[in-house]
């Protein structure tokens, strides 16, 4: 049996954004148990030259967002970061889920040899399809979302690994 690009992909980032949302949950309620606004969460940092837990959620939903649209050959959909709540960054994430599901299998199939160029602001760095998504997103997705779900239990967040992977 073979696994195609977009079960490689899509489902993918979806489970993982899916996650990063539960998990989110998770913190503000545990905010909120604490007596804190669950809103600074967003500015907590694992150290003070790593970004912030709000831009962990933004990389993680452009990553998965941008993944999805290069694999398809389309211009990749812009979203602004703007989030200054955890309600707001929950909405990006549901957001950003269902703009991957818009994309269909016929558009992210074959894509393993289509070029994919990422552009950078130390340039273009160019892949074909499967080195784009094993070699870039993938990683890159996992990195901060887990990141994000270390800020979290470095807060006190009660979570653990199945949090993080999610239920089967």
């Amino acid at each position: 049996m073979t696994i195609s690009m977009y079960q490689a992909s899509v489902p993918v980032f979806v489970r993982a954004l899916t996650n990063l949302s539960s998990v989110l949950k998770k913190g503000e309620a545990h905010a909120k148990d604490k007596g804190v606004d669950p809103n600074n969460l967003l500015q907590q940092r694992l150290i003070f030259d790593m970004l912030p837990l709000v831009k962990q959620i933004q990389i993680a939903c452009d990553t998965a967002a941008r993944g999805a649209a290069r694999l398809a050959g389309a211009e990749p959909q812009s979203f602004p970061d703007t989030e200054t709540t955890l309600t707001q960054a929950l909405d990006r994430i549901a957001r950003t889920i269902d703009y991957i599901r818009s994309f269909e299998p016929a558009q992210i199939d074959g894509s393993e040899e289509r070029k994919v160029v990422m552009k950078t602001r130390h340039g273009d760095v160019d892949y074909v399809g499967l080195a784009y998504l094993t070699e870039y997103a993938l990683p890159n997705l996992f990195f901060h979302c887990a990141t994000a779900y270390d800020i979290l239990r470095v807060a006190g967040t009660p979570i653990g690994k199945k949090d993080y992977l999610g239920d089967r």
